[in-house]
């Protein structure tokens, strides 16, 4: 678990308790929870719950557009086939790829993709997509 290590000091003066500053440093490693998505029509996504989630898909769906943005907050989502696999993925307009071009999902039964994202605005993601993993 991360510990935040907090300067209490800031030049001449004491920050108050509870604030970060640009001298705190994190000592240990930081994990966030991989927060499992309900499989839906059109897939929500909260982003005050977490930066990770993971979602299996029982049918063709929509990735709709998250709740929550915070601009420069970055994460993955996984996505998942489930035991019949063939499912296929929409995205909705906060979702932003390279070359406008929206990723096509593996296919095999079981397969596991995964979108890496950051928030640049208020209504855009930008994400990469890898594919297969094994």
């Amino acid at each position: 678990m991360a510990r935040i290590v907090k300067s209490i000091y800031s030049g001449a003066s004491v920050t108050s308790m509870g604030e970060t500053t640009n001298t705190d440093t994190l000592d240990g490693p930081l994990a966030a929870t991989v927060t499992t998505l309900t499989d839906a029509a059109t897939i929500a996504v909260d982003m005050t719950l977490s930066n990770n989630f993971t979602v299996t898909l029982g049918g063709n769906r929509t990735l709709g557009n998250p709740t929550g943005l915070v601009v420069g907050q970055s994460g993955s989502i996984f996505v998942n086939q489930d035991a019949t696999g063939s499912r296929t993925l929409a995205y909705s307009s906060y979702w932003d790829f390279p070359n406008g071009t929206a990723p096509v999902l593996s296919t095999a039964a079981n397969a596991a993709d995964r979108i890496d994202y950051i928030v640049r605005t208020s209504t855009s993601i930008q994400a990469v997509f890898t594919a297969a993993y094994a």
